[in-house]
């Protein structure tokens, strides 16, 4: 396994996003792909990740500020692609460490043609979301501060409100242009699809101790010490499926650390996704 956030330099550490902070967070998303220089070229023009070497069970390890958290493996050559309506990944969300960083990254997509398949003022966070060359979902997001989230019967409140894009643009002031990801770039959270929300939110909350934040239908989200959201997991195109077909190309696992985790394991979702857990 690929070192744990917690042995980034102290002085990262004590920056780190909030996200980043809390008892568990996400630590690390490891993908199946065919062609994974192609798909490792991909995230390194489009997200300005850095290569950090092999990672230590094989494959390309990417990430920024020396830190990996991006693993790019390679499938079998007749793997088949991944299945919208299956279990597996909905989106790997990384995390810019300001609004004004997704501001410059936003100029840069402008600049490059950068295809974007959506986009959403969260009222948490403000996101943009993207596939890469091999199917998977990807969100590319800033939160705004946690202090300022708003909250409606005892639970944070989300949406899927347009983007003020003048707001957003006078946020990046006269700040560099974008280039290599900001070194505090990490994953956020991770969203997955799986057959059903209200099993994936039990499993979750018993097995890795998260807390539900919200739920919309069809979705639940989770998260550690008040974040909006570690993992989400939604059944929108994946209603009833079964267990995930580990051949196929797509997620590998996802792994998470912090103080919270006692010890290192290995687990399986009702869906068979890989979960790893490391102490920090």
């Amino acid at each position: 396994m690929s070192a744990p956030l917690s042995d980034a330099p102290a002085r990262a550490a004590e920056a780190l996003p909030f996200a980043l902070t809390r008892p568990v967070r996400i630590a690390e998303v490891a993908l199946a792909a065919r062609d994974p220089q192609t798909v490792a070229a991909w995230y390194r023009q489009v997200l300005g990740l850095e290569p950090t070497g092999t990672a230590p069970e094989g494959g390309i390890a990417l990430g920024a500020g020396g830190v990996p958290f991006l693993i790019l493996r390679r499938a079998a050559a007749d793997a088949a692609g991944d299945d919208r309506r299956a279990a597996g990944l909905f989106h790997t969300a990384f995390l810019l460490p300001s609004r004004r960083d997704l501001a410059r990254w936003v100029r840069r997509a402008a600049a490059d043609s950068i295809k974007i398949d959506g986009l959403a003022d969260h009222l948490v966070s403000e996101a943009f979301y993207l596939t890469d060359p091999e199917g998977n979902g990807v969100e590319i997001y800033a939160d705004r501060d946690p202090a300022e989230w708003p909250r409606e019967g005892g639970r944070l409140k989300m949406a899927n409100a347009p983007i003020d894009f003048e707001a957003l643009e006078r946020s990046r002031g006269d700040a560099e242009p974008y280039g290599a990801a900001p070194a505090l770039t990490r994953i956020g959270h991770v969203h997955l699809r799986v057959g059903d929300a209200a099993v994936a939110e039990a499993w979750w909350r018993s097995e890795v101790g998260l807390d539900t934040v919200t739920s919309w239908p069809g979705a639940a989200f989770l998260a550690s010490g008040g974040y909006h959201h570690h993992i989400a997991a939604n059944t929108w195109s994946s209603r009833g499926a079964g267990p995930r077909d580990p051949a196929r190309t797509g997620l590998a696992y996802v792994r998470l650390d912090g103080p919270a985790i006692a010890s290192e394991r290995e687990l399986r979702d009702p869906w068979g996704t890989t979960v790893r857990l490391t102490p920090a």
